[in-house]
């Protein structure tokens, strides 16, 4: 029987039993419990990653203007702005990670990795990596397992929904899968790989859900980016074996625990923090009265 992904420590152990490197007893659980063959698999992975890069594409060559106009053509902004930071790689990085989000902010289409409002990070991470280290698309699609078998773990630990658990389960799940997914591309061994994972929640743990007008749009664009350079950060802490001190199974436990003490209105409600200022409710009040305005007459109807 597949390993059911109950724990970090559950999978190391199966996967050192049973001798398999760690995206092959994903591969085995979503054989068994989904009856889909090995081709199948990566087929739906192949047909996932290239939705990823087209969304970055996307949102770094058309228009990308949210209907309320609160995102407007930012990560273009970003691509393209003649001064680096640090680096011409962590500028197309954080550019990448904006792109894919303000695609979905837009309607486009977007891979849930592992939700929509997460899914300019793992794109943005997976593209730039790849373009930096050569990584073959066959490593990016076993990576690509790896991270859907983090996802599964802290699904069943924690939450990955907004509602639930506020933006850590969210931004911070997807930046978990994405440092898991560096580290695997770049030869580190499985205690690397779940030390990544620690350390980048414990970067995201108390991080609130709190969506201006009740859209995905602010803060939640800015939020993939800044995800996205977490994870690449963990990653090369975890690289360097610097350990996470807290076994990655006991901060996901924290990261469920804060989730569930944490007050409604911080959980994808727009009652409280950035969607409760000012100027948040103002946007609201005109996003609403944009949607009434919208609405069909029921007189001519």
């Amino acid at each position: 029987m597949a390993y059911l992904f109950e724990s970090f420590a559950g999978w190391k152990e199966y996967a050192e039993a049973k001798k398999m490197a760690l995206h092959e007893v994903v591969l085995e659980y979503e054989h068994e419990q989904k009856g889909r063959s090995r081709e199948e698999i990566y087929t739906g992975l192949s047909r996932a990653w290239d939705v990823m890069k087209d969304a970055v594409r996307t949102g770094l060559e058309e228009d990308m203007t949210s209907r309320s106009g609160m995102i407007n053509n930012g990560a273009k902004k970003v691509y393209r702005y003649p001064k680096a930071v640090l680096s011409v790689e962590f500028q197309r990085l954080i550019a990448r990670a904006l792109a894919a989000k303000e695609v979905n902010s837009c309607m486009g289409r977007v891979v849930a990795a592992p939700t929509a409002g997460a899914s300019g990070i793992m794109p943005g991470v997976l593209f730039t990596l790849q373009e930096l280290h050569a990584i073959d698309d066959q490593q990016i699609l076993d990576a690509m397992l790896l991270a859907a078998g983090i996802a599964l773990i802290m699904e069943q630990k924690a939450s990955i929904a907004g509602a639930v658990g506020g933006c850590q389960a969210e931004t911070g799940t997807a930046a978990a899968m994405g440092s898991g997914a560096i580290v695997f591309c770049l030869g580190g061994d499985t205690d690397q790989v779940f030390n990544a994972v620690a350390i980048t929640v414990q970067c995201m743990l108390g991080l609130v859900c709190d969506p201006v007008a009740g859209l995905v749009e602010v803060p939640c664009v800015v939020r993939n980016a800044s995800a996205a350079a977490i994870a690449n950060s963990s990653a090369q802490i975890a690289l360097a074996s610097v350990s996470s001190v807290i076994p990655v199974d006991e901060v996901i436990e924290a990261m469920g625990e804060i989730g569930a003490s944490m007050e409604t209105r911080y959980k994808e409600t727009a009652l409280g923090g950035l969607a409760a200022t000012k100027t948040g409710q103002a946007i609201a009040k005109k996003v609403l009265i944009r949607d009434i305005e919208m609405l069909p007459d029921q007189d001519a109807v």
